[in-house]
């Protein structure tokens, strides 16, 4: 859309600094994400599926010694057992396992190296991480009674910041990510309200004038699994640890991707190779070749 098009099919919307906008007419919406995951889980639940929470603290596995053809001296692993440190107790629970998926999320990085990947010498491909660590983001929902109307779509600014509507009265939500040299201590879940003020607000009432009358109602923080190599998912199997496969990494877009990242690492898992969709671009020997797999213009 030009910016008179812009204008014209949104008025509340100033387009100083617009070249180009895009609208989706079909196939494009929002979810509400928290929704999503609660009826995936209990899809599957209904189909036998059994949830244990607990937090991992070791792998039992064999390892094989082999060269490549390079001269290199490489150790495959392979897990047999996992421990289990249940909630409120002090024992762990022994799983016997053929195949580890490592969703683990923000904390996929420490799961990794609990299995000992990244532990030989820099440079190698045995001393290669998983480069997953956890970062802070901020979500806040506002009211504003002058604010856009119900035809209002998932606003995503060229300044970073973002927002839709929440329901029918007026409240919005939205947020902005932090720059590098902004990101907050991800220790803990507390909020930055000055991060609004400063950050977010100007944005947005440059974007849309009406914000510039709002009031925030509240706010929370989570995680993104932060992949720091390129900010992309990883998935599919470790090249050493060889029963371990992954799904994370993916910087804030996990849940729209988690469908087709499931069926991938399923269709893994059960035949052996993709069938429906090639991702072998996102697998980890990437970040021992050092082939990026970026994405430009993702907010």
């Amino acid at each position: 859309m030009s910016p008179e098009q812009l204008q014209n099919k949104f008025p509340w919307i100033n387009t100083e600094g617009v070249a180009l906008a895009s609208y989706g007419l079909e196939g494009e919406g929002w979810f509400d994400p928290w929704c999503l995951l609660q009826g995936l889980r209990r899809k599957i639940q209904s189909m036998g599926v059994v949830f244990c929470r607990g937090e991992v603290t070791r792998f039992v596995s064999s390892s094989n010694h082999m060269e490549t053809m390079s001269g290199e001296e490489v150790t495959l692993k392979r897990i047999h057992e996992v421990h289990v440190k249940m909630d409120h107790s002090l024992e762990y629970q022994p799983v016997e396992c053929a195949i580890v998926i490592n969703a683990a999320g923000a904390w996929s990085g420490q799961v990794a190296k609990l299995a000992g990947i990244g532990k030989g010498p820099p440079g190698t491909l045995q001393g290669t991480k998983l480069p997953v660590e956890p970062r802070k983001r901020y979500v806040y929902l506002w009211h504003c009674p002058q604010g856009p109307g119900l035809e209002t779509p998932l606003v995503a600014d060229s300044s970073g910041a973002y927002f839709r509507r929440e329901g029918l009265g007026n409240n919005y939500l939205g947020g902005c990510s932090p720059t590098e040299e902004e990101e907050p201590d991800p220790g803990n879940l507390e909020v930055d309200h000055d991060f609004f003020q400063d950050k977010v607000w100007p944005r947005l009432a440059q974007r849309v004038p009406a914000f510039e009358n709002l009031k925030v109602r509240s706010a929370w923080a989570g995680y993104y699994d932060y992949n720091t190599f390129d900010q992309n998912g990883v998935v599919g199997p470790h090249p050493l640890v060889v029963n371990m496969y992954f799904a994370t990494g993916f910087s804030g877009h996990g849940l729209q991707q988690a469908p087709a990242v499931g069926r991938a690492v399923a269709e893994l898992v059960l035949e052996g190779h993709f069938q429906t969709i090639n991702l072998s671009s996102f697998f980890f020997s990437r970040f021992y070749l050092g082939e990026k797999v970026k994405e430009h213009n993702i907010f």
